[in-house]
């Protein structure tokens, strides 16, 4: 069968889907910089529609605002690329979905864009599960150094099918006790 993506990406994709049918959990992913990557992946597979309940694509503010329920404040005062950001993106496609669990991405695929504190392939995840406390950040940030734009991408991709398995490490949370984010890279 051609495939758009990489042999192992579908594999990571199936093992994502049969895992979470085995333990009866539908996913949603809320997507920026991979640009519905997580979710054309998964349906790339035959029968992903019994897992995959939906996948939201907001790429611009106004879409993580508008169809996540992403406050602006959160935008301004942390930037669309930050734990906070990534959170809320994942609480929001949980709360507009029937999704058991869901995963956000948000980053700086690049060429352009990045910043000293946020340089290009910096990527930020969060993993939220219906019944969670809200309280109770699952964030992480990844620097993905010397890729160009779809290497990053792919990665990202990567990375967000890996917090989909049941049992995953949880990310974890790069925010200091005062809920400001870490300089990426920072111990």
């Amino acid at each position: 069968m051609t495939s758009l993506f990489p042999d192992d990406l579908i594999d990571l994709a199936e093992r994502v889907l049969d895992e979470n049918r085995a333990a009866g959990r539908r996913i949603a992913v809320a997507e920026s910089c991979t640009g519905g990557l997580v979710a054309g992946l998964l349906t790339e597979i035959a029968g992903a529609s019994d897992v995959l309940d939906r996948g939201f694509v907001t790429y611009s503010n106004g879409a993580k605002q508008d169809v996540l329920g992403v406050h602006s404040d959160m935008i301004d005062t942390f930037g669309a690329v930050s734990i906070a950001t990534a959170w809320a993106m994942a609480l929001g496609a949980l709360e507009h979905s029937d999704a058991d669990i869901a995963v956000a991405i948000t980053g700086i695929a690049g060429p352009g864009g990045g910043s000293e504190q946020k340089p290009v392939g910096t990527v930020v995840f969060a993993r939220a599960e219906r019944g969670g406390d809200p309280e109770d950040i699952a964030a992480d940030s990844q620097l993905f150094e010397n890729a160009d734009r779809t290497e990053i991408r792919l990665q990202a991709v990567r990375c967000a099918l890996e917090l989909l398995l049941p049992g995953a490490d949880r990310p974890s949370s790069d925010t200091d006790a005062d809920g400001a984010e870490d300089e990426v890279g920072a111990p």
